[in-house]
């Protein structure tokens, strides 16, 4: 069973709050929107040292690759959008993304309020 399947008939796994103390509040009356998994800052933390190793080679001599490294600034470009488009499918608002990002509401749909389309 999926994690938003088991959400919806109520068996979703309780989860643990930042001080420890078990969640008591029943998942159906919770939004229906996936809880944040919990290794994403993990996992961007090592996105961002395998940009700094690619880095740290280039800077050694490979001026070759230099091109390929600012091209990932496009991808990751592609990657916000795709992930904007994705939390607007599950329900999240153009203000709660543009707080996210330190920008206005309009700002954010004015950048990627055409993806999605």
């Amino acid at each position: 069973m999926t994690a938003a399947a088991a959400r919806d008939h109520g068996s979703y796994p309780a989860h643990q709050n930042q001080a420890g103390s078990k969640n008591t509040v029943k998942a159906r009356l919770t939004a229906n929107r996936p809880q944040r998994p919990v290794e994403n800052d993990d996992y961007a933390a090592f996105a961002r040292r395998i940009l700094a190793a690619y880095a740290r080679r280039v800077a050694s001599g490979d001026v070759e690759a230099l091109a390929q490294m600012t091209a990932l600034a496009a991808d990751l470009d592609v990657a916000i959008g795709q992930a904007v488009t994705g939390l607007r499918e599950v329900g999240y608002s153009w203000a709660e993304i543009g707080l996210r990002l330190g920008i206005t509401r309009q700002a954010a749909q004015q950048r990627w309020g055409q993806q999605g389309r």
